[in-house]
C-alpha cells in the first residue's frame, strides 16, 4: 500500500498563493488553505488549514499580517510542521516567526520569491532559501512543484535581505523605463523604436523586455501590485537606515510609488508609473 501524499497548508491565496495551491493539488498533494478574506473550499481559520500539515507555505501580505495569523495558531502536541514563509517582511517579523516555530519544534524557512502571476502558474518562481540545509531538504520537493529553481543563501534573513534588494533594483528599473518612455514619446519617437533599441543595448535585461512592452501598450493588469512594491520599496529603506545607509535612488522611487497609491492607482501593477506620464 503506497504511502499517503505529502499535505501541505497555504496561507494567503492572492495572486501566487492560489496559483501555487492550485499546483501542489495538481501534483497529488493533499492541500488545505486559508485566506484572511473567506474564499471558497478554504478552511474556516488558520488553525484548522496548519493541523495534521507535513509543510505550511505562508503567502501572506507582509509581517504585520504574517504576526497576527500566527498568533492565532494552536497547534496541538505532538504536531511540528515545517513553516516556509513566503511573505516579504522585515527582519524582526522574520526574526518573530522564526521564534514562534522553534518555541513549537517546527523547522522554519525564510523563503521569499522572485515571479509573478505568469511564473506562479508554469511553476517557475524562484526561491530565494535561509535556513537549515535539513529544513531545505524536507520542503524541497513542495518547493519544486511551484518553482524552477531553489537558491540557498545562508542562514535565516538572508533571503529575505537578497529579496529586498532585488526589488530596489527592480522598482528602479520600472521607474526609469517609465522615464525615458515619457521622454521618447513626448519628443515624437515612436515607442517601438525605444523598444527595439533597449533590446540591442546594454540597458537590457528580462525586465525591460517584460514591462516595456506593456508600457507601451497601457496595460497595467497587476502581476506584481505597486502597493506591495511600494511596501518592499519602504522595507529597503528601512534596512538602509538601520545600517546608517542614505539610499537616495529607492527613496526617490519610493516617494512617486506612494503619491500613485494615494492616488488610489496601488492595486495595479507597478509599472503604472508609465501612466502617470500618460496622463
Amino acid at each position: 500500500m503506497s504511502a499517503a501524499p505529502p499535505s501541505v497548508a497555504v496561507l494567503g491565496l492572492g495572486i501566487i498563493g492560489s496559483r501555487v495551491a492550485a499546483r501542489l493539488r495538481d501534483h497529488g498533494y493533499r492541500v488545505r488553505s486559508w485566506n484572511r478574506t473567506p474564499q471558497p473550499g478554504a478552511c474556516a481559520s488558520a488553525t484548522e488549514a496548519v493541523r495534521g500539515s507535513d509543510l505550511v507555505e505562508v503567502f501572506l501580505k507582509d509581517g504585520q499580517a504574517v504576526r497576527k495569523v500566527f498568533a492565532t495558531i494552536d497547534l496541538r502536541d505532538g504536531h511540528h510542521p515545517l513553516v516556509a514563509n513566503h511573505s516579504t517582511m522585515d527582519l524582526d517579523s522574520v526574526a518573530w516567526l522564526e521564534a514562534w516555530c522553534a518555541a513549537r519544534g517546527c523547522d522554519f524557512l525564510d523563503a521569499p520569491f522572485t515571479g509573478s502571476k505568469l511564473a506562479a502558474e508554469q511553476g517557475a518562481l524562484v526561491y530565494y532559501i535561509g535556513g537549515s540545509a535539513e529544513a531545505f531538504e524536507r520542503a524541497r520537493p513542495a518547493l519544486a512543484v511551484s518553482s524552477r529553481l531553489r537558491m540557498p543563501m545562508g542562514a535565516v534573513g538572508s533571503a529575505s535581505v537578497v529579496k529586498i534588494a532585488t526589488n530596489m533594483i527592480s522598482a528602479c528599473t520600472v521607474q526609469v523605463l517609465a522615464e525615458a518612455l515619457a521622454v521618447t514619446t513626448r519628443h515624437g519617437v515612436n515607442a517601438e523604436q525605444l523598444l527595439a533599441a533597449v533590446r540591442e543595448n546594454a540597458c537590457r535585461s528580462a525586465l525591460a523586455e517584460m514591462k516595456l512592452p506593456t508600457m507601451i501598450a497601457g496595460d497595467d493588469t497587476a502581476h506584481f501590485s505597486l502597493t506591495n512594491m511600494l511596501k518592499d520599496s519602504r522595507l529597503a529603506l528601512a534596512l538602509g537606515t538601520d545600517l546608517g545607509m542614505r539610499l537616495p535612488a529607492t527613496a526617490a522611487v519610493c516617494a512617486r510609488m506612494a503619491e500613485l497609491e494615494e492616488q488610489g492607482l496601488g492595486g495595479r501593477d507597478f509599472s503604472v508609473v508609465a501612466q502617470a506620464y500618460a496622463r
